[in-house]
């Protein structure tokens, strides 16, 4: 008896340590192989296993962390071609890639789940060998993956810090911004992480520079009024929290009218323009008109979307 209730106890303590020191992040992941030359196919389900351990095994902050309270995200990584020298060859292991990255936060109260991120990195560069480990060191450079990892872990840490408290994330996207320097030296695969290197200012650097820069601070602030000053309220009063939400949209107008077509406003579009139709489809008529005025404004390709709010 006096064993069996030694092992319980013992048992007990055993989950309950799992619990206290999970890590932060829960990630999906997926590799998909559009077209090869002459990769092996089995690299590519050792590399998927080897980014979801990277991710979710990594201790990423100081934090204490129980299970329920990772953050839940997935990425999707689109092999597109193996990488080639300056006589059109294949470069041993060297491939092309699209990243496409979602996380999410629970919101207080209810069982539902809203979109943080939604972004397609569209320049990844890098090299992988069959059961080749993942290694991040945040004082140099690794590699090319384990760096765009580490700041892709960072930035979704940051966002979701930003949705709990006003400018929570601030030490994440810090650490998000070490990985950007540390990149830009010493790497060969540069593309994502220079200002120059990205389409209509749409890659990695760009984004953190959004993230923390002052003009587009009152994007930040809104993440916090969105999540924990509207979405969090509205299990206990959904009009209270709506209108909330609807006086925080004013701050992604004022921010479109200075800087528009941002990499950080066209996230929040991705991530929020059908969760705020839904939202306000049971608002009031002033609220309605509101909202569709500056969803229109911030996102005029889907004007006609907003329309619906007034009718």
């Amino acid at each position: 008896m006096r064993n069996t209730m030694r092992n319980f106890f013992f048992l007990l303590f055993f989950f309950a340590l799992v619990t206290l020191q999970a890590q932060e992040l829960n990630f999906k992941v997926k590799v998909n192989v559009q077209k090869l030359l002459t990769a092996d196919p089995v690299v590519f389900s050792n590399l998927e296993t080897a980014i979801r351990e990277y991710l979710n095994d990594n201790k990423w902050t100081d934090d204490e962390y129980k299970e329920d309270e990772r953050v839940k995200g997935f990425i999707q990584f689109t092999i597109s071609g193996e990488m080639l020298d300056r006589n059109n060859q294949p470069i041993p292991n060297a491939y092309q890639a699209e990243l496409l990255i979602e996380t999410y936060r629970p919101v207080y109260g209810n069982n539902y789940e809203t979109t943080l991120i939604k972004y397609i990195d569209k320049d990844v560069q890098f090299k992988y060998e069959q059961f080749q480990n993942l290694q991040f060191s945040r004082n140099q450079f690794t590699d090319n993956l384990s760096m765009t990892l580490a700041y892709w872990a960072y930035v979704s840490l940051g966002m979701d810090y930003d949705s709990f408290s006003n400018r929570g994330g601030d030490n994440y996207f810090q650490a998000a911004q070490q990985i950007v320097n540390q990149s830009q030296n010493n790497n060969p695969y540069v593309a994502g992480w220079t200002a120059s290197s990205g389409l209509n200012k749409d890659n990695r650097y760009w984004l953190l520079e959004n993230l923390i820069s002052p003009r587009m601070k009152a994007m930040r602030e809104l993440n916090y009024i969105y999540h924990r000053l509207a979405l969090d309220v509205m299990a206990q009063d959904v009009a209270k929290g709506r209108s909330i939400l609807a006086k925080g949209l004013e701050q992604a107008q004022t921010v479109y009218n200075l800087n528009p077509n941002t990499i950080l406003m066209q996230n929040f579009i991705n991530s929020k323009s059908k969760e705020v139709l839904s939202i306000f489809q049971g608002g009031d008529v002033n609220e309605k008109d509101q909202v569709a005025n500056i969803m229109s404004r911030i996102d005029a390709a889907n004007s006609n979307m907003y329309r619906q709010l007034r009718y």
